[in-house]
């Protein structure tokens, strides 16, 4: 049986940091989800459809990764997904303990759903998508190409203009 895995997140806008989860996460299973949700306490810079479309260009390297939206409860598109395992990339305690109370209610909403955690890669531990809102009027293309994939630049630039 094919092992699918679903990664969920608001990914506004896309970061190295996913990226990096992205592509670790897909050398672990055999179809990996991308599900972009909406996170009703941010105020999006993107809609959901831009962020999808945002994320298939950066992942087109990616055979076995597709990109999906999602509303309502990450457990319940799990689910939906025909998947049983959620991943989550954790960058610092304080994301870990945010984690830990959200694995501890899906677990209860859906017992069988288990929840898989990656730790971001050390380069991007600090990089969020708060900090790309922060930064991308100040910096230029070449400093915020360490931050995000290059593929979104212009799209980030056109939302500041």
């Amino acid at each position: 049986m094919p092992q699918r895995a679903v990664y969920t997140g608001s990914f506004d806008p896309v970061t190295l940091g996913h990226l990096n989860v992205i592509e670790r996460s897909s050398r672990l299973v055999d179809q990996l989800i991308v599900g972009v949700g909406r996170n009703i306490d941010k105020a999006s810079m993107f809609t959901a459809e831009e962020r999808v479309a945002l994320i298939e260009r950066t992942i087109s390297h990616l055979d076995n990764v597709e990109v999906r939206m999602f509303t309502g409860l990450a457990v319940q598109f799990v689910r939906e997904s025909d998947a049983r395992v959620i991943i989550r990339g954790v960058r610092s305690l304080t994301d870990m303990e945010a984690e830990f109370t959200m694995t501890l209610a899906n677990r209860k909403l859906d017992p069988e759903v288990e929840t898989v955690f990656l730790m971001a890669d050390d380069e991007f531990s600090h990089v969020s998508s708060s900090l790309i809102k922060q930064i991308t009027p100040l910096a230029g293309d070449k400093e915020l190409a360490r931050f995000v994939p290059a593929e979104i630049i212009d799209d980030l630039r056109k939302k500041f203009s």
